[in-house]
């Protein structure tokens, strides 16, 4: 079935302006160069400090020969500077190609020379890392972002709807990232619809949250910069402290902000003052699983949309509603983009009928870069178009059209994967695993026992029967691939299993991986204490028991359920754990013994019959 595109969140139309996004934001900063335009840990700048500075850097790049369609690299951390570089670059003619300055070194290289950047953008302290032959290095320091001697008027470059803007790096089945190429008029679809849908004006505050080398960065920085707002970017300490972010968007009196699934939905979870400016809180990269309650004071919005089709494709505000145990759908079709469902023949399915969606109209990226194969086979002829350069991107993801227009999320059609806010393809994971010498060959699959908690797990045989233990395959994909690609479990096995037309027979490990017994797990409870908390690290963790001497992190735990941890740990004995405690401490018997050394304490301030009623219950149990 189709869906057509223009309706957006709020049903409006599409503007023909069609202004390069770094034109939008030199006409605020002509009008308004006072205005705050970036606030950030390494300085705030205005418009008109913004608008000097990148058109600096501008300058420099067009020396270096910086044109239309010219990548540059950007590896910055989440910063004023970041800001500075992306505009400048886009203001040379060029297109900006985001990293992550947090990833492995190896991937880095990778992308850096895949992309072909004649020109890296970076700071001091990172340069030195960069491996890219011949790459001409452009070093920022602090906010500033200045590049001396040069000319502080704008540059006489134009971009045209067709220009690239920007470069995104999403997973690869390859084993290798694989770049995507947006043009200026796909980018600027997405920012109009964006300020048109949540009413952005001049007064508002916005965030920056999202990593670097992650598409949502895109969507965060220019809607607020070209309506005139201000961009707000949280200390690193905050973005994944749930109750200390929410402190913050308070205090810094933030109206829009996106935040990943994960992160919203712990979120939303807490209390919020009936005054909070937050108007509205953007969400998408996973499922959403939960929906906000009756009291907050702000419209969850949850969005979906692949890096292919420029970040967003759908959009739906999630209404507290009396069936709490129906999922929230990712709503309708930006404005700009025609979805279809179709099946495996790419035939319309009927109305209701899952499918895998298609996505067309103004947001389809141009390809993949330097994938001529993959982009002919991901983005393919729009045949309901009266134009015969249309092309819709094959997304891969099932999903389902209910009867008020909204779109359900079903799954994946293939092994790719949303996991951690992130999109990633298990294949990658895989490849990179089989790198090891050890390794004869692997299968990673997705296991999500408690929704919302999806696990990466590695089925693995080695060459000879022998080789590294778990950590040590966990730390070679380390040095490798990002944090979120990281296996938290390993399952041995002497074989694959395979259907009957001799394929791995994924379903099969998908099944085994489910229903394994977690018996290795190591040394078990030795008191009441610790029995207490394995249970509950194992229900926060989605597993059947876990031993007191595995790493919570490596579990699969990570910051936001580190902090439900402590919450349950507070509620259940009284004391407060900290998050830098649980890092330093990550074991179940580490933990138990923090928490030995807390009630003790507090027992050295209570009163003899308070302490030996407490010593006669889990404490004394636990000695």
């Amino acid at each position: 079935m189709g869906l057509g595109g223009g309706t957006g969140l709020l049903g409006f139309g599409v503007s023909s302006a069609g202004r390069p996004v770094h034109a939008l934001f030199s006409a605020h900063a002509g009008r308004r160069p006072g205005a705050l335009a970036v606030s950030a840990a390494d300085g705030t700048l205005t418009y008109g400090q913004l608008e000097l500075r990148s058109d600096q850097l501008a300058h420099r790049l067009v020396a270096l020969g910086v044109t239309a369609d010219t990548l540059v690299a950007v590896c910055l951390e989440r910063s004023a500077a970041l800001v500075v570089a992306a505009l400048g670059i886009l203001k040379a003619g060029g297109a900006y190609v985001a990293l992550d300055p947090s990833q492995p070194a190896e991937r880095l290289t990778f992308m850096l020379d895949d992309a072909g950047a004649g020109v890296v953008v970076t700071r001091p302290r990172t340069a030195g890392s960069i491996e890219s032959a011949g790459a001409h290095i452009i070093t920022l320091e602090g906010a500033a972002g200045a590049v001396e001697g040069e000319p502080t008027q704008p540059t006489a470059t134009t971009a045209s709807g067709n220009d690239l803007a920007y470069v995104v790096y999403t997973s690869g089945s390859t084993g290798r990232p694989k770049g995507v190429l947006v043009e200026h008029a796909s980018l600027i679809n997405l920012v109009e619809w964006h300020r048109r849908a949540f009413s952005l004006t001049d007064g508002d505050r916005c965030t920056q949250i999202a990593s670097p080398g992650f598409d949502a960065v895109v969507w965060e920085i220019w809607p607020p910069l070209t309506a005139g707002a201000s961009l707000h970017i949280p200390p690193d300490e905050l973005r994944t402290d749930a109750g200390a972010l929410r402190d913050w968007l308070i205090a810094e009196r933030i109206t829009v902000s996106f935040l990943p699934t994960a992160l919203a939905e712990a979120v939303i979870s807490l209390d919020w003052p009936a005054d909070a400016a937050l108007r509205y809180l953007l969400t998408g990269g996973d499922s959403l699983h939960r929906r906000p309650g009756p009291n907050l004071p702000f419209t969850l919005v949850n969005n979906y949309g692949p890096a292919e089709a420029t970040v967003v494709a759908t959009s739906g505000i999630v209404r507290c509603e009396s069936d709490a145990f129906t999922a929230p759908t990712i709503g309708r079709p930006i404005d700009g983009v025609q979805l279809r469902i179709v099946d495996d023949q790419l035939r319309p399915v009927a109305d209701g009928a899952v499918g895998e969606l298609l996505i067309g109209g103004a947001g389809v990226a141009r390809g993949y870069l330097k994938r001529p194969e993959l982009t002919g086979e991901k983005f393919i002829p729009d045949s309901t178009s009266e134009d015969s350069s249309a092309r819709v991107y094959r997304t891969g993801d099932l999903v389902r059209a209910r009867p008020d227009g909204e779109i359900e999320f079903v799954g994946r059609a293939d092994e790719q994967v949303q996991i951690r806010g992130q999109r990633i393809e298990l294949g990658e994971i895989s490849a990179t695993l089989d790198l090891h010498p050890a390794v004869r060959s692997s299968v990673v699959v997705a296991s999500g026992v408690v929704p919302g908690q999806t696990r990466l797990v590695a089925c693995v045989v080695l060459a000879d029967g022998s080789g590294p233990d778990a950590e040590g395959l966990r730390s070679h994909l380390a040095a490798r691939l990002p944090r979120y690609m990281v296996v938290d479990e390993v399952v041995w096995l002497t074989e694959l299993p395979m259907t009957g037309t001799d394929k791995v027979d994924r379903a099969a490990l998908t099944e085994l991986v489910a229903h394994r017994s977690r018996a290795a797990v190591g040394p078990s409870a030795r008191n009441e204490l610790e029995e207490v908390l394995v249970s509950v690290v194992a229900e926060l963790l989605g597993l059947e028991t876990v031993g007191i001497e595995e790493n919570f992190f490596l579990l699969g735990g990570h910051s936001l359920l580190g902090a439900q941890l402590i919450a349950r740990v507070g509620d259940r004995f009284g004391v407060e754990v900290s998050l830098r405690a649980l890092f330093d401490n990550p074991t179940v018997a580490d933990i138990a013994a923090e928490v030995e050394r807390l009630l003790v304490a507090d027992l050295d301030q209570m009163s003899d019959q308070e302490a030996e009623l407490l010593a006669g219950g889990l404490v004394h149990g636990s000695a």
